[in-house]
Formats: structure tokens, sequence, C-alpha cells
């Protein structure tokens, strides 16, 4: 008896030995000042950075020689300046940026041709069929992009079947604009004072067919192009696109367009102009 318990606490022994030699020989050192990191950072882990969650990019954070292109859509610039207080950087310069539903295609401007009767699931109607419209490329207005959201920011308009992004609650972190199938939102520059101007329309059919198939699709007639001073519209596949880098905001293109595609968002109201009587005074003599 007492041989087996001096054997079992021989191997023991030796066992442990062992694990720690081998504790020591495979340790992967991992910098202190990433868990530092990490305490400030938000937590979601929505991967929003660009990274697999807030671990790692408190770790490339870390690494990187500079802050330069590191930025938390969720913390902002308040958590971005904690961060480079801890590791004696400075902090990376970020354009905010804010998810932008690509669709105007009401219920009133796109007329259902038919009714889905499967799961009510966008990326599994996507992989059956166009959709209940004519427009193959609108949205289908079942929610894929409201499930993902971590922070409440986006919901779908009952009225017009589409969802619509809550600029207070909006973080950019992208997980809207990976969940949709028809690649229906984007991220793109918040703008200043938010203001932000955009062709809220996918479809790239010739303009007869997407007109039928919705009132406010864009036709790719290029109206908008001619009038852009700044070069910032393009038109390809008989869609029209502004670039938010070369756009300045002027508004001349939201004018031209026949159909209402472009959207302009946050601008105070245009000033009409005053109505001048003129009145012709005949002078008899």
């Amino acid at each position: 008896m007492l041989f087996a318990i001096v054997s079992l606490g021989g191997i023991g022994a030796i066992g442990a030995l062992f694990l720690y030699a081998a504790s020591k020989k495979f340790e992967v050192y991992e910098d202190p000042r990433i868990a530092d990191v990490q305490v400030v950072l938000p937590g979601v882990n929505c991967g929003g950075c660009g990274f697999p969650g807030c671990s790692a990019f408190g770790a490339a954070c870390v690494n990187a020689d500079t802050l330069d292109g590191l930025f938390c859509p969720v913390g902002g610039v308040k958590v971005m300046d904690q961060v480079a207080s801890i590791l004696g950087k400075e902090a990376g310069s970020a354009e905010l940026t804010i998810a932008v539903v690509r669709c105007n295609g009401t219920c009133q401007a796109r007329p259902r041709t038919n009714r889905y009767d499967g799961a009510k699931n966008c990326a599994v109607a996507a992989f059956l069929y166009g959709g209940e419209t004519g427009c193959a490329y609108g949205c289908f207005g079942f929610g894929d992009c409201v499930n993902v959201c971590s922070f409440d920011a986006i919901h779908i308009n009952p009225e017009t079947n589409l969802p619509e992004v809550s600029e207070e609650k909006c973080t950019a972190c992208g997980a809207c604009t990976k969940a949709c199938p028809k690649i229906l939102i984007e991220l793109r520059k918040k703008g200043p004072k938010g203001r932000r101007v955009y062709v809220s329309c996918m479809n790239k059919d010739k303009g007869g067919v997407a007109r039928k198939a919705c009132s406010n699709a864009c036709i790719g007639c290029g109206k908008c192009v001619k009038e852009c001073p700044f070069e910032a519209i393009t038109l390809e596949s008989n869609l029209a696109y502004i670039d938010p880098v070369k756009c300045r905001l002027c508004r001349k293109c939201v004018g031209v367009c026949p159909t209402g595609a472009i959207h302009e968002v946050n601008f105070p109201p245009k000033k009409e102009k005053p109505v001048v009587e003129v009145t012709e005074e005949i002078n008899s003599n």
C-alpha cells in the first residue's frame, strides 16, 4: 500500500516537472499593455475596427509603430485618445462614417408583383429569388441588418418596409453592411454637420426597365454626371455613384435627378427665391 502511494506520488512529481518544463519552453509572451488597452476599449467585439475582436485590436495597437489607420468606431476619438495615452503614441486621425441604406424602393414606388411565403430572412430569400417586386436589386425588408446590429441603430420602417439608420446610435461597425445579401448598405463619410449626398439606388437595369420596377430608381440618364462641377459622379452599368471624397456637397445633382434617386441629408431647407412682380406702367399722352 505504501509502495503504491509512493509510486503514484513519484509519477505525479515527474509529470509536474515535465509540464513545468513544457510551459516554460512553449511560453508565449504577451505585452501587459495589451490588457491595459483592452480595459479602455468598449468590449463589444463588433469587428468594426477590422480585427476579430477588442483583444486583437488592442494587440495591433501595441505592436504598431503608429496608430495611423487604427480606429475603434464604437469608442470613437475619446477611446483612441486613451489608447494613445497608455501607449505613449499619438492618436491617428480617422474620418467618421455612418451606415447608409442605398435603396429607396418604398411600397408605393415599388409595386409588389408576387408574394413570398418562405422564411423571413434576407439571406434565404436572396438565395431563392429576386424579391416580391420587379426590382431584383431592392431591399427585402426582412431585417437581417436589424438582427445583427448590437447598438439598436437600425430598424425597418413599417410604412416603407425599408431599414432606417439612427444617426445617434450608429457606430459604423459594419455589421449591417456584411449582413445585407444585396449589398445595399454602405459605410460613407458622415460629412460636416452630418451632411451627405448619395444615390439611394442599386438598380443596374436599363432606364426603362428600372423605372417600371421602381419609380424612385436611378435610370442612368447621366444628368447628374454632367451637372457635377467636381467630377464626383460616375456612371457605370446604368447606375450613378457619388464619390464621397470628391463630393463638395453643392447639391446641384439633386436638382437635376428626374426620379429623386439622389438624397441629401441634414441640409437646411433651400431658400426660395422671392417672386418679383413686374408691372408695366402705360403712360398715356
